[in-house]
């Protein structure tokens, strides 16, 4: 298996990956991802070299992306809010990889990373209806933070998120 930054010829194979992961979720009644978002970003993200890939055989096994700042970074109180932090966002495992351990590793890819480029602290938003994407960040011994974000779209739909962080 490679760790490596995506580039643009991934790009078809994570939205296709992506759209596989979107109505997986829809199917399990959580409905946090559409059409748009995220695969959307992943241009962007890509061209801004902050995605991530584990890829093996030309297949991608999962992604992320790491962001330097976030929506919800003031809304919620770290641990530290002094210590300098990077956001794991878009975290995605290839559907036929589900429940094989990849989304634990690429939480200590994400971790090793921030340390290498001089973070103290990985954090993430994780929506509240996502449940087995929560049991997966305290399993990776994440701590919630005190408050929550709620983002809120054009439309009016409301995404209800908590804040979790790790010490990397």
């Amino acid at each position: 298996m490679e760790f490596r930054l995506a580039v643009m010829n991934d790009l078809e194979q994570l939205k296709e990956m992506y759209s596989l992961i979107v109505k997986d979720m829809n199917n399990n009644n959580i409905q946090i991802w559409d059409d748009i978002y995220p695969c959307e970003f992943f241009e962007n993200d890509i061209k801004n070299n902050q995605m991530y890939i584990l890829i093996e055989k030309d297949e991608i096994i999962s992604a992320f992306v790491l962001c330097d700042t976030n929506a919800g970074e003031k809304e919620v109180e770290w641990d530290n809010n002094i210590g300098k932090a990077i956001y794991l966002d878009r975290l995605g495992v290839n559907i036929k990889y589900k429940h094989q351990g990849f989304g634990a590793l690429m939480i200590t890819k994400a971790r090793e990373v921030a340390r290498k480029l001089g973070f103290e602290y990985l954090r993430l938003f994780v929506v509240d209806i996502n449940i087995p994407a929560i049991q997966l960040y305290k399993k990776n011994r994440f701590i919630k933070a005190e408050g929550s974000f709620d983002e809120v779209f054009d439309d009016g739909f409301v995404l209800h998120e908590y804040g979790y962080e790790v010490k990397v």
